[in-house]
């Protein structure tokens, strides 16, 4: 056995043990790479072969996963530790010598997915499917293009042919649904997800995902069920602390969202939008003091959140400390200058204080960008004189 074959051997072993393929790659789900001591193993290997798939004569690429090719092993291994660039070089190599080779041109079909050329790989995944329709990976992927492309209506059909040409096909039936609930089509996406855990009743992120579709259809309870399940299946999916957090709260179960968003800020705590919510919850309980500190921690990690900032002026108006709540609606309106309640916000304060033309700025944009508030104004104990003494104003000048 000469350097290049104990080389070739050991990756395919990897390849083998890893469940990333040969021939044909299995690529590890969401995008993932290998990482930990099996991404250091298969480096090691890549960087022993010195002499690279260079050292692999013309037609020695071959297609079957049996005798697999020096060539196509070593991209298959540089595509699995995320050496997406070096693994298109390989294919491409092959392709050059071989434009029929099937099993090359899927694989460089997934590193242009990799690379962000979604548009590339559709052509590369097309002419595979030209050649072999009857692959369901082959549409299952080209899916996955189409819908980083944003086109809906393409995804949905080739993840519809994969599940035609294989019903158990689990990442079709799950890709599915994500672009089903992306699209608005909730009741679709309820009904993918659960064929998702038909076939694999422990996944978590399924439970998580037809939960917010459930959400989305006001089927909360529903909701919450399943966002229990996907904690009991990952005690450690904090998206589904969240997600049931914000359905708690917007059920009134105010201690039951504090409890899970405390759960999401202790196993996550850079969320800036967690800290934000749980101090709304405080908000909610009267606790304005609690939500101060959550709404400090929200603007420490995010110093121009703006709705964390005007959260924090309510709390501090709720305190009385009008002067910072007025700094803070303030500074949410540098972070977002069509923040309406932000305006509204401010124009109140400047009410009360007495300062009508900054109060008539504020509220006029307030008005301009959400029109409600213009009937909230006219009720509003600050508002309501200064309207009076502007219509005052108004009637003067036109001699009414």
């Amino acid at each position: 056995m000469n350097r290049t074959d104990s080389f070739r051997d050991k990756l395919i072993l990897l390849l083998q043990d890893n469940y990333i393929g040969v021939g044909y790659l299995t690529p590890l789900p969401r995008g993932g790479r290998l990482r930990g001591p099996a991404a250091r193993e298969m480096e090691q290997v890549l960087d022993g072969w010195a002499a690279g798939p260079a050292t692999v004569g013309p037609g020695d690429s071959g297609e079957c996963p049996d005798e697999p090719a020096g060539e196509l092993v070593y991209g298959n291994g540089c595509f699995a530790v995320g050496r997406y660039a070096d693994a298109a070089r390989v294919y491409a190599g092959i392709l050059d010598r071989e434009p029929d080779n099937p099993a090359a041109r899927f694989n460089l079909g997934l590193c242009l997915l990799r690379l962000k050329e979604p548009g590339k790989a559709v052509a590369e995944l097309t002419a595979v499917m030209q050649k072999q329709p009857e692959l369901p990976e082959v549409h299952y992927q080209r899916g996955n293009a189409y819908d980083d492309l944003g086109d809906v209506v393409a995804a949905l059909a080739d993840y519809a042919t994969a599940i035609a040409l294989n019903p158990d096909y689990l990442q079709a039936h799950y890709n599915r649904g994500i672009v089903l609930a992306a699209a608005g089509r909730h009741r679709d996406a309820v009904a993918a997800f659960g064929r998702v855990i038909e076939l694999r009743p422990d996944l978590s992120n399924a439970y998580l995902n037809r939960g917010a579709s459930l959400d989305e259809l006001e089927l909360h309870d529903r909701a919450i069920s399943d966002y229990a399940a996907a904690i009991d299946f990952n005690p450690e999916n904090v998206d589904a602390y969240f997600n049931r957090a914000r359905t708690y709260y917007y059920l009134g179960h105010i201690a039951e969202a504090i409890a899970d968003y405390t759960e999401v800020v202790t196993r996550r705590p850079e969320d800036a939008e967690a800290f934000n919510n749980r101090g709304l919850a405080y908000d909610a309980l009267e606790d304005y003091r609690s939500a101060l500190a959550d709404y400090d921690a929200a603007v420490t990690l995010w110093p121009d959140f703006p709705a964390a900032l005007n959260n924090r002026g309510a709390a501090y108006e709720a305190l009385g400390n009008a002067d910072d709540a007025l700094a803070d609606y303030l500074a949410a309106l540098n972070g977002d200058r069509s923040f309406a309640v932000a305006w509204y916000n401010a124009a109140r304060l400047y009410a009360s204080q007495g300062e009508i033309a900054s109060c008539l700025q504020c509220l006029d944009r307030a008005v301009e960008l959400a029109p409600h508030f213009a009937a909230e104004a006219a009720e509003d104990e600050h508002l309501a004189w200064v309207l009076e003494l502007q219509e005052l104003k108004r009637n003067r000048e036109t001699g009414g």
